[in-house]
């Protein structure tokens, strides 16, 4: 079975992924060019997490929208 395309993590699987990466590069004992390697692979899990955040922020703007209908600000008039 073929691992999972970044792009079909879910965000709790793309943040896993990265917390593990996160602590395999904290404890110290990892050469150069494997580091580099794990650090372009938590950039991608970072991105999607990011990706799937910002989809939901705007799912929920959208929900909040339709159920409360446009936010107006206050009027305050001027006073002189």
């Amino acid at each position: 079975m073929a691992p999972k395309e970044k792009s079909e993590l879910s965000f709790e699987q793309a943040l896993d992924k990265l917390e593990k990466l996160v602590g395999r590069m904290e404890e110290g004992d990892v050469g150069l060019s494997e580091l580099l390697e794990k650090y372009e692979e938590g950039s991608r899990h970072l991105r999607a997490c990011e990706s799937r955040l910002k989809e939901a922020e705007m799912k929920i703007e959208k929900l909040r929208a339709s159920r409360d209908g446009p936010e107006l600000d206050e009027f305050e008039p001027e006073r002189d």
